[in-house]
């Protein structure tokens, strides 16, 4: 399927939420207070949105699966510094 627009494309949307969910979280009060946590979760969901945006916007069908892949890797981060929280 070719994606005409990267707002398209499902794992996209499914990243949005995620980013959606970490801002939520990451304002409680506790989740608040440990600057560190809080800017690094909120780092690696946006990273995992942006990269399948960046790798859409770039054009070729390898470097898309190259950011797909790093936004695979990013959504683990997310995962791990969850339990971590």
């Amino acid at each position: 399927m070719k994606f005409k627009r990267f707002e398209e494309i499902e794992a996209w949307k499914l990243a949005r939420e995620m980013c959606k969910l970490v801002k939520q979280l990451t304002e409680k009060e506790k989740f608040r207070q440990d600057w560190d946590l809080k800017n690094q979760i909120k780092s690696s969901s946006g990273s995992a949105m942006d990269c399948i945006a960046e790798g859409h916007e770039r054009g070729s069908n390898s470097e898309f699966v190259y950011f797909l892949g790093i936004a695979k890797g990013s959504s683990g981060e997310v995962r791990s510094q969850a339990y971590r929280a």
